[in-house]
């Protein structure tokens, strides 16, 4: 029979008893649903309110949309914008991986979300082709085509339009299956390079080329971004081939469908909206435009975090260092990227911040760190739902015996855990029971090798 409550501080231990219990027993896809409903509302306008219309009208899955507009974003900062804590400078580069069936409306979250970046290019292209037109090869330089997205590219023309396009390339694939086939070729030097170039690439590492057909060059600093999709039955493939062992997986941001609208609307998303967004884009890349330029002596600009955002920061890495020591192995390499991904999340947040008005002398606060965590450790939940429901391994929810140890260390009753588990007092009591059964033979045991 367990001791009655006696006063309020018993009464909000056992609730904060309950509450953690609660957090091990829900399911891993409600948590992921819970924590991007919350981002979406701390989003600006320009991007949360494209996110909601696009669900009601075109049916595109939230956290669909939401992982193609933070790849945009990403490509669109480029190296222009960076920031310095922990000893470390980083930049906004992230890869996003989109996985879901044939039949989800993954190709229109990219679409739509990538429109402002096929815009640019688009207006670059036509600037392109005019200079072509007027090229005298005897006197003239030959004109260099600006470029950020890139699709459906051998990894030579990626290092190609990477060279002259040194701020940023973003790789944008409807399905990234091809890309993983060739990775996990170990007979295809194309493969090969293209993992090499991703993985040097997400911490923006340089790149030497040197072939025989083309002339050699250096990129000095890489920022290539990464968006595109992948059904569920390809994903141990993903996993298989190397890719897992030399992180690259580790890199990636995976998001499972966790929404659907299966309700037709005769509507359409409010021009003003699409306006919105789009300019939010096309202002972030008129900066990286403009450091591109031969004449602009400042080519990056340092964003300046606040005293409580730099500790904040701080105490959160830390708390990744202390929890990857007890996670099992692939949970355990993955938390250690998120100690890079978080100052990526950071910056990227900031940008959207200030993307209304490019401020960027504003300083980067604490609440912006907080949303920074909340995605941190969103991708992080979907990463473990994508090992749970596609590899059959490591992640599992926490068992009725696992939950009952953690309540008898935490002093809590087994009404709490019959509560939060939805079990009945006799399961609960079974366990609560055994444990107390086997915690006594252990005793025993130590006794006996004392004496």
């Amino acid at each position: 029979m367990t001791e009655p409550i006696k006063d309020i501080n018993d009464l909000k231990k056992v609730n904060d008893i309950k509450e953690n219990l609660d957090v091990l027993a829900t399911n891993n896809r409600d948590k992921s649903l819970k924590m991007l409903n919350d981002i979406i509302k701390l989003l600006p306008k320009e991007y949360s309110e494209l996110i909601n219309q696009a669900f009601i009208f075109k049916r595109i899955p939230k956290e669909y949309l939401l992982s193609s507009i933070l790849f945009t974003i990403s490509t669109a900062i480029g190296l222009t914008f960076y920031i310095k804590t922990l000893g470390y400078k980083n930049f906004a580069n992230l890869y996003f991986t989109i996985v879901g069936s044939r039949r989800d409306t993954k190709s229109e979250g990219l679409k739509l979300a990538t429109t402002p970046l096929k815009d640019f290019d688009d207006q670059d292209y036509d600037e392109y082709r005019l200079k072509m037109k007027n090229y005298n090869p005897e006197t003239d330089d030959e004109p260099v085509r600006k470029q950020t997205l890139i699709q459906n590219a051998s990894i030579e023309a990626v290092h190609k339009i990477h060279s002259e396009n040194p701020n940023s390339i973003g790789i944008y694939q409807d399905e990234i299956y091809s890309l993983v086939e060739k990775m996990g070729n170990s007979n295809s030097r194309d493969g090969s390079e293209w993992r090499t170039f991703l993985l040097e690439g997400y911490t923006n590492g340089f790149v030497d080329v040197s072939r025989k057909t083309t002339p050699s060059f250096r990129i000095k600093d890489t920022y290539p971004t990464l968006l595109g999709g992948i059904q569920n039955e390809f994903i141990p493939k993903l996993f298989a081939h190397g890719n897992l062992e030399s992180g690259f997986v580790d890199r990636l941001l995976f998001v499972p469908k966790l929404t659907s609208n299966k309700k037709l609307n005769r509507g359409q998303i409010s021009s003003k909206v699409i306006e919105d967004y789009s300019n939010s884009v096309f202002k972030i890349l008129a900066y990286k435009r403009q450091s591109e330029k031969p004449e602009e002596e400042k080519k990056q600009f340092e964003i300046i975090l606040s005293e409580a955002a730099k500790e904040k920061i701080f105490v959160y890495t830390q708390e990744l260092i202390n929890k990857q020591e007890l996670a099992k192995p692939m949970i355990k390499e993955y938390m250690s990227k998120m100690q890079i991904s978080i100052h990526k999340f950071c910056l990227l947040i900031h940008m959207m911040k200030i993307s209304s008005d490019m401020d960027f002398t504003k300083l980067l606060d604490e609440n912006t760190v907080d949303l920074a965590i909340m995605l941190n450790e969103f991708y992080f939940n979907n990463f473990k739902i994508i090992l749970d429901e596609n590899l059959k391994t490591v992640y599992k929810e926490p068992t009725l015996q696992e939950i009952t140890l953690v309540a008898k260390k935490n002093n809590a009753s087994q009404k709490a855990v019959a509560e939060v588990t939805g079990r009945s007092k006799g399961e609960v009591s079974k366990w609560w029971n055994k444990e107390k059964n086997n915690q006594k033979l252990e005793t025993s045991k130590e006794l006996k090798n004392a004496g």
